[in-house]
């Protein structure tokens, strides 16, 4: 099954990024995809509307000379590492539209591209042509609250996002773990996951009474995957003591799962970041990659 041939890997830096980097090969190499790696640098002119609010002409130029400066510095970094990467790993750099039929499964091709724009807003839109996005794990949790590009594509892309570990990880889509509570959001997680689920070694339904909403319960979720000819068993998990959030996760590492499936944000985006939840806790904590959906 050769569904995902396209993953968009955006790098705003180096922090992680290496991480980010092998989760995407390991997905391009198992359906012999392409990483379209994408770097966005902020458009100095931004700055200009910073005249209006008492700063002079000259005080604002320097202020977009400097930036500049420093978006050519990052963009630099970047390349470099995306450079140092794809040789280390006998990856094929390409354009960015690679002759597709040449990739085998177990083989992938990368290509890099530098845009200017709005990060938010670049990203989005590409991601909405690719079949899955792979983005760095923030080094924060506030960081993961406020991450203006995470939420874009997850809100707006229409398309699946895989949240990197911070370590690259050995082996990603081999067994797998879907996290149900029976809402439109654990659906679409569902359907994004299928092209690793028909590949992987186990697949295994995680659900929970603290976490159901109103909706399909898991074992229907798991007679969905079966007729899609995929076995998933099913356990209802959670600790006294834990959040849904660490219950979870503590779910995942006796599953020994190395990738994870949900929906993203349950409750409304801003009572998630006032009060937590599991998108957050997970977010933060997990050393898995996470694919999630809306």
């Amino acid at each position: 099954m050769k569904n995902i041939q396209k993953v968009l890997l955006p790098l705003s830096g180096t922090s992680n990024a290496e991480a980010a980097l092998a989760t995407g090969l390991l997905f391009a190499r198992q359906f012999g995809g392409h990483v379209a790696a994408l770097h966005v640098r902020a458009d100095s002119r931004d700055v200009a509307p910073l005249a209006g609010e008492g700063l002079s002409g000259a005080m604002v130029e320097e202020m977009m000379s400097a930036a500049e400066r420093e978006g050519a510095r990052r963009s630099l970094a970047v390349r470099e590492l995306f450079d140092h990467f794809t040789a280390g790993n006998e990856v094929t750099v390409t354009g960015p539209i690679p002759p597709f039929h040449t990739n085998p499964v177990g083989s992938a091709t990368a290509s890099f591209v530098t845009m200017t724009g709005r990060e938010h807003e670049v990203i989005t839109f590409r991601a909405r042509l690719c079949d899955v996005t792979v983005v760095p794990h923030p080094d924060s949790g506030d960081e993961v609250s406020s991450s203006e590009t995470l939420h874009a594509i997850l809100f707006d892309s229409g398309r699946p996002v895989v949240i990197a570990p911070r370590r690259a990880p050995a082996t990603a889509g081999r067994r797998i773990c879907i996290a149900w509570n029976g809402t439109a959001e654990a659906t679409a997680a569902l359907h994004h996951i299928l092209p690793w689920a028909a590949e992987a070694e186990a697949v295994r339904i995680l659900y929970s009474g603290d976490y159901q909403r109103r909706g399909p319960e898991a074992r229907h979720a798991a007679d969905y995957l079966a007729i899609h000819g995929i076995h998933a068993d099913l356990l209802e998990f959670g600790n006294t003591g834990e959040t849904v959030g660490a219950s979870l996760l503590s779910a995942c590492r006796e599953f020994n799962a190395d990738m994870l499936a949900m929906g993203a944000y349950s409750h409304s985006r801003l009572r998630q970041l006032i009060l937590g939840g599991v998108t957050r806790h997970v977010l933060e904590n997990a050393e898995l990659p996470v694919l999630m959906s809306r």
